[in-house]
C-alpha cells in the first residue's frame, strides 16, 4: 500500500505535458497492464474488467487498462522524489489558488462586512472607494459609464499582464481563509457526502439530483446501450404551459408528488431568494409555477428538448422569463454545488500533514473536478439575447454572492446599443413598417460573434473572465466555430475549456437554424473531448468517467426553441446521450390559414420521395416538369417563388439562368442596391419572377409589391411567415397559390394546417388538397 501511496502523490502533481498527453500514456502503459493491476487496485477494491464487445469510434469505451490506470503507471516512473514533490505541490497551489478556490478578495477590500450581505453593489474598473454604486436587485443596466480598462481575459494568450499577478497573489490569500472557514464547519460530517458529489442510497435517503447524478459510475454495459442510441419514450404527463401538448420520457416517470417543504433540490440561499424574486413579480403560488415545475425538468439532469417555447419576440418577455429563469436556477445550483465540494475538501486537505493528505487522496470522495473549469455552456444567437439572460442570471444570483460585479459598465457597452434607449422612442412615436416581432428581436445588439466568461467567487461576480478560470461561458457558434479554427492553425492555442462542459443550454434554437446549423452541431461535436494540456489541473481529483472517456454521458443538453425541425430533431437524437435519459416536448397544432386576410385559392400538391435524402431532387424534378412550364409560357408576370432552403435557392437560380427565364432574385447578404432594384423590377414588369428565401424574409421582412401569383416551392420552418406571404399577393378575382410537400414535410405542414389536417394529407389516397 506503500508503493500505491507513493505512486499516488506522484500522480497530483505531475504535469501531463511531461509525458507527452494522454495519447502517448496510453501507448507506453499497455506494455505494463500486468503490473499496474497488480499494484494499483481502484479505490473501490474492484479490479476493472475488460469488455469483449465492440463499442463504435464516436463513443470510445476504454477498455483495460484505464486512462486512470495509465496515468498511474506513467506518473510512477518520475524521477522526482517525494520531499520534492510536496515542494512543488504546495508552491503550484499557491500560484494557481484561485484555479477551485472561493475568493472574494475584491468585495474584502472594498470594505464590505458579512453583515452587509443584504445590500447590492458594484465597483467599476478604475472606480475609487466612494464611487461604489448601489446595485439593486432588478436594475443591472450600468450606463452610467464604460470601463476604461480593456481587460484581455478571453485571449487565449501566454502572456499574464500585472493585474492578472495581483489577483492571483489575492486569490491565494483568500483560498488560505475559505480552507480554514471551511474545516471549521459545524456541518461538515453530515454534508460531505452530499457536497463531495458521492452517492450512496444506503447511507442517505434524501439526497441532491446533482449527487445522484455526479457520483454514478456506469458499467461497460450501460455505455454500450448509450453508444448505441436506443431510445423508447414510454411515460407521459401533460405540459402545463402548452394547452395541447405534454411531456414524453425515457427511464422512470417524473410524476410524484410534490414535497411543498422541499427546496427541490435548490441550495437554501438560492431557493429563498428565487422565491423572493418570484412573489416581488407578482407570483402568489411558487410551487405550482411554470418556472419552479420546468426547474425540476432540469433538477433531474436529463437531456430536454422544449421546442415549442414562447420567445419574447411573440409573447412578450414574461412568456420568455418563465423558462429562462428556471433554467439559470438549475446552472446557479450545479456551479455553486460544484465549487462547494472542491471547497470542502481543498479545507480537508489542508488539516492534514503531507502523507495524511496522500491517504485522503486515495479515496473517490475527493473525485471532485474536472479536467478544466467551466461547468456550464450557454449557447445564444445574439449579443441581445446574452444581455438579456446575464442580465436576468446576475438578478436570480443571491445578493450575498454579488456584492460586486466587475466590468459591468462594460458588458452593457459591448452587449448593449448606445441608441436603445432613443430607438425604443422612436418605436413609441411613429408606426413601424417591420411586423412587431421583427422589431422585438432585432431593436438591440444583432452581433452573431461573442464569447464571454463569467466566474463566481466569495461575494462577486466577473464578467470577461479567462475562459479557463470562469464558472460557465456565454457565447454564439459562430464565435466558437472561430476559436476551433484558431486552434487548428495555431498550436499554441486551443480549446480544451470545452472539455469539462456538463450542461450546455441551446436557448432560441429556431433562431439559430436561421443562421448556420451547421455551426451549432460543430459545436456540440467537439464538448468533452480528452484535453491536449493538463492546464494546471490536479490530476488526483479528477473524476474517473472524466478519465474514462464517458463525460458526454454524463453532459445534460437543454434544448429550447419555438418550433421543431429536422436538424433540431437530429441535434437530440444523435448528440444527446445522456445516461439519465430525455424528456421532450410533442404538442399539436392548430395551424394559422385562419390568418390569411385575403380569400386566396390554396392549392396543395403532393409528390413523392423514396427517402428523406431524395427529398430535394424529387421536388426539383416535380417542378421543372409540373410547375414551371405552366409559368414560362404565361404573359402575367408577378410570380413570387418563396424557397426555404439556401441550397434550394441556388438550384432554382441556376436552373432558371439555364432556362433563359425573366427573373430577379436577392439574399439575406444581398446588398441594399441590389435588393431595390430586384424589387423595383419586378413591381414594373421588368422581371416576371422573383425567388424569395425565407432566410432573406426572416432578416428583412421585406413586403414585395407586385405579385400575382405565388408558389411556395418549399414551405416555411416559421409557420407565422405563411399568413404573411400570402398577404402580399394582389387582390383580384382568380388570386392562387400553389404549395409543394411531402411526407417527410410532416413538421411543417402540421404548423400551418393543423395536425389534424395534415393526417388526413397524408394518409389520402390524393394528392391535391384545396384551402380556400
Amino acid at each position: 500500500m506503500g508503493t500505491f501511496n507513493k505512486r499516488r502523490a506522484l500522480k497530483r502533481s505531475q504535469n501531463l505535458e511531461k509525458c507527452d498527453g494522454i495519447q502517448h500514456l496510453k501507448k507506453v502503459c499497455h506494455a505494463t497492464n500486468k503490473k499496474v493491476r497488480s499494484s494499483s487496485p481502484s479505490s473501490s477494491g474492484q479490479s476493472y474488467q475488460s469488455s469483449e464487445s465492440e463499442v463504435s469510434e464516436e463513443f470510445p469505451a476504454y477498455k483495460e487498462p484505464s486512462v486512470y490506470d495509465n496515468l498511474l503507471t506513467v506518473l510512477g516512473r518520475c524521477s522526482e522524489t517525494l520531499p520534492e514533490l510536496h515542494e512543488q505541490m504546495e508552491r503550484t497551489q499557491e500560484v494557481e489558488g484561485d484555479k477551485w478556490e472561493d475568493e472574494g478578495s475584491s468585495a474584502e477590500s472594498y470594505g464590505l462586512l458579512e453583515g452587509e450581505s443584504d445590500r447590492d453593489f458594484v465597483k467599476e474598473d478604475g472606480e475609487s472607494d466612494n464611487e461604489v454604486r448601489r446595485l439593486t436587485e432588478y436594475d443591472v443596466d450600468g450606463h452610467e459609464g464604460v470601463s476604461d480598462e480593456d481587460e484581455s481575459g478571453n485571449d487565449n494568450s501566454a502572456e499574464v499582464s500585472a493585474s492578472d499577478a495581483e489577483e492571483s497573489a489575492s486569490d491565494a490569500e483568500e483560498s488560505a481563509s475559505d480552507a480554514e472557514e471551511s474545516a471549521s464547519d459545524a456541518e461538515e460530517s453530515a454534508s460531505d457526502a452530499e457536497e463531495n458529489g458521492q452517492f450512496n442510497a444506503h447511507e442517505s435517503k434524501i439526497t441532491s439530483s446533482f449527487c445522484a447524478h455526479v457520483g454514478c459510475v456506469l458499467t461497460e454495459a450501460e455505455v454500450r446501450d448509450l453508444t448505441e442510441r436506443k431510445w423508447k419514450f414510454k411515460w407521459e404527463m401533460p405540459a402545463t404551459d402548452v394547452s395541447t401538448g405534454k411531456w414524453v420520457g425515457t427511464g422512470e416517470s417524473l410524476l410524484k408528488e410534490v414535497d411543498l417543504g422541499s427546496t427541490y433540490g435548490l441550495k437554501q440561499k438560492l431557493y429563498e431568494h428565487w422565491l423572493d424574486a418570484y412573489r416581488t413579480s407578482g407570483g402568489s403560488d411558487f410551487h405550482s409555477s411554470k418556472q419552479r415545475q420546468f426547474f425540476s425538468l432540469c433538477d433531474s439532469y436529463r437531456d430536454i428538448m422544449h421546442c415549442n417555447k414562447k420567445p419574447f419576440y411573440h409573447k412578450g418577455i414574461e412568456e420568455d422569463a418563465v423558462i429562462m429563469d428556471a433554467y439559470i436556477m438549475h446552472v446557479l445550483n450545479h456551479v455553486f454545488r460544484s465549487r462547494d465540494a472542491v471547497k470542502k475538501n481543498n479545507a480537508k486537505l489542508a488539516k492534514r500533514p503531507n502523507n495524511g493528505r496522500d491517504e485522503l487522496l486515495c479515496s473517490d470522495g475527493f473525485l471532485d473536478q474536472g479536467f478544466t473549469r467551466p461547468k456550464v455552456l450557454i449557447l445564444l444567437p445574439l449579443r441581445s439575447i446574452a444581455l438579456r439572460v446575464v442580465r436576468r442570471l446576475i438578478q436570480l444570483t443571491p445578493l450575498s454572492q454579488r456584492v460586486n460585479v466587475e466590468h459591468l459598465n462594460r458588458f452593457s457597452s459591448e452587449f448593449g446599443r448606445e441608441d436603445e434607449d432613443d430607438s425604443n422612442e422612436m418605436l413609441k412615436s411613429h408606426k413601424t413598417p417591420k411586423p412587431v416581432d421583427h422589431e422585438a428581436l432585432f431593436s438591440g445588439n444583432n452581433d452573431d460573434h461573442f464569447m464571454l466568461g463569467i466566474k463566481f467567487t466569495k461575494g462577486s461576480i466577473k464578467l470577461f473572465s479567462d475562459f479557463y478560470s470562469s464558472d460557465l461561458i456565454v457565447a454564439s457558434p459562430l464565435a466558437l466555430i472561430t476559436k476551433l479554427g484558431e486552434a487548428k492553425v495555431e498550436k499554441e492555442k486551443d480549446v480544451d475549456y470545452l472539455s469539462s462542459i456538463e450542461i450546455l443550454i441551446i436557448d432560441h434554437a429556431d433562431v439559430l437554424g436561421m443562421q448556420n446549423w451547421s455551426h451549432l452541431d460543430t459545436v456540440v461535436e467537439q464538448l468533452n473531448r480528452i484535453p491536449s494540456k493538463q492546464h494546471g489541473t490536479d490530476i488526483m481529483r479528477i473524476r474517473r468517467w472524466y478519465l474514462d472517456g464517458h463525460a458526454q454521458f454524463y453532459r445534460q443538453t437543454i434544448l429550447l426553441g419555438f418550433f421543431l425541425n429536422p436538424e433540431i430533431n437530429a441535434l437530440f437524437n444523435q448528440r444527446c446521450v445522456n445516461y439519465r435519459g430525455k424528456v421532450k416536448l410533442v404538442a399539436e397544432y392548430k395551424g394559422v390559414l385562419q390568418k390569411i386576410l385575403l380569400q386566396v385559392r390554396q392549392v396543395y400538391e403532393r409528390f413523392h420521395a423514396a427517402s428523406v435524402t431524395e427529398v430535394d431532387d424529387a421536388r426539383f424534378d416535380f417542378f421543372s416538369k409540373k410547375v414551371f412550364p405552366k409559368i414560362k409560357d404565361s404573359i402575367q408576370g408577378g410570380t413570387l417563388l418563396f424557397i426555404s432552403s439556401y441550397f434550394e435557392f441556388v438550384r432554382l437560380r441556376n436552373f432558371l439562368k439555364a432556362q433563359n427565364a425573366s427573373f430577379c432574385s436577392f439574399m439575406d447578404h444581398s446588398k441594399q442596391s441590389d435588393i431595390s432594384r430586384a424589387r423595383g423590377d419586378f413591381f414594373h414588369g421588368k422581371r416576371k419572377i422573383m425567388l424569395y428565401t425565407e432566410r432573406a424574409y426572416f432578416y428583412y421582412r421585406y413586403k414585395i409589391r407586385g405579385v400575382k401569383n405565388l408558389i411556395i416551392y418549399s414551405l416555411p420552418e416559421r409557420k407565422e411567415f405563411y399568413p404573411e406571404i400570402l398577404n402580399m399577393v394582389e387582390e383580384s378575382t382568380d388570386m392562387s397559390c400553389t404549395v409543394l410537400f411531402t411526407p417527410f414535410d410532416k413538421l411543417r405542414l402540421e404548423r400551418i394546417v393543423g395536425t389534424p389536417a395534415t393526417k388526413r394529407m397524408l394518409s389520402s389516397n390524393k394528392d391535391m388538397f384545396v384551402f380556400c
